[in-house]
């Protein structure tokens, strides 16, 4: 695979994951809030997992597997978060996820990164779908994946077990087809 890609949008730069942004991953990350609202972020986050995951995530990115970008800021470039597309090479599809640090809530950089991410993928890794789901009591997150292009698609009820409970997960997709028709439309 070649180097990780560097993605840069109005505010973000999405850059390769450093061994350096451990710390960073692991207080962010680490934050209940955060975990409360993934499928696969413990909590307590434990030492030695955020530098683990960095070198997992080259792995990866290295047998065309996935790619995990951290979020970081243009403007200082401090890490606020990553997003990630699970690759399955053979049928050129990926399934997108994504968190970001608690503090970073609400200012529409989720968005803008997913925004970025599905258009990275169609475009530079010749995706053919990308899909995604989030948990259906975190509103929030489906509409970033709405704003990102991704539709609709359903609920699978009871589908991930988080800390013990049953939890539906909404699930939303799209073609590449779609998403250039929709970008055509806007």
């Amino acid at each position: 695979m070649p180097a990780f890609p560097e993605i840069l949008t109005e505010r973000l730069r999405l850059r390769a994951l450093e061994h350096e942004d451990a710390p960073v991953v692991q207080r962010l990350a680490g934050d209940r809030r955060v975990a409360d609202t993934t499928s696969l972020i413990p909590h307590p986050y434990p030492d030695g997992m955020a530098e683990a995951w960095i070198v997992s995530r080259e792995a990866a990115w290295e047998l065309g597997r996935g790619l995990v970008l951290a979020i970081t800021l243009r403007a200082t470039g401090g890490l606020i978060g990553a997003i990630g597309l699970g690759l399955d090479p053979e049928s050129r599809v990926a399934e997108m996820g994504y968190w970001v640090g608690v503090p970073y809530w609400g200012c529409g950089y989720a968005t803008e990164a997913a925004r970025a991410m599905v258009a990275h993928g169609f475009t530079h890794l010749g995706l053919e779908r990308i899909h995604a789901h989030h948990f259906a009591r975190n509103p929030a997150s489906g509409r970033v994946l709405q704003k990102a292009g991704l539709l609709p698609e359903g609920v699978r009820v009871a589908a991930i077990t988080k800390w013990g409970r049953p939890e539906d997960a909404v699930c939303y997709g799209v073609s590449r087809a779609e998403w250039e028709q929709g970008r055509a439309g806007s």
